[in-house]
């Protein structure tokens, strides 16, 4: 398995392992891609971009990890209480990645807006997480 699947694995564990989250979203929210028939709200793996951050003595990865939230009509109060929450699980937490070590992940952004076409709200995430 590479750096960015371990990383994926470990994201999809904890988000959807988290009893408030699951309040909130429900016991399937969470996805690793988009269903074509999800319910709403939900959150899946929008993407992983790495790229080489090895130094002379570590081998290492750098990963943009993209999260989007989706919510139904109406929905921006509750994108943002989720992605607040989504936040506060993975911002500096200690992920146990199988077969490589996490050095840190970090909120880089989060953007909440309308999606028109979905009739509903999407908040993108994005953190970067670096490996070893």
């Amino acid at each position: 398995m590479s750096a960015a699947g371990a990383l994926q694995k470990a994201v999809f564990g904890r988000l959807a392992g988290d009893a408030a989250l699951t309040v909130l979203i429900g016991a399937d929210g969470v996805h690793d891609h988009l269903q074509p028939r999800s319910h709403r709200p939900c959150i899946f793996i929008a993407g992983i971009d790495s790229r080489d951050a090895s130094t002379a003595s570590e081998v290492g990865e750098e990963h943009l990890v993209t999260l989007e939230v989706l919510t139904g009509e109406g929905g921006s109060r509750i994108a943002q209480e989720i992605a607040a929450l989504v936040r506060s699980l993975l911002n500096d937490v200690p992920l146990v990645l199988a077969g490589f070590a996490l050095v840190s992940i970090l909120h880089r952004r989060t953007r909440i807006g309308r999606d028109a076409k979905a009739k509903g709200h999407v908040a993108e995430m994005v953190f970067r997480a670096v490996t070893e």
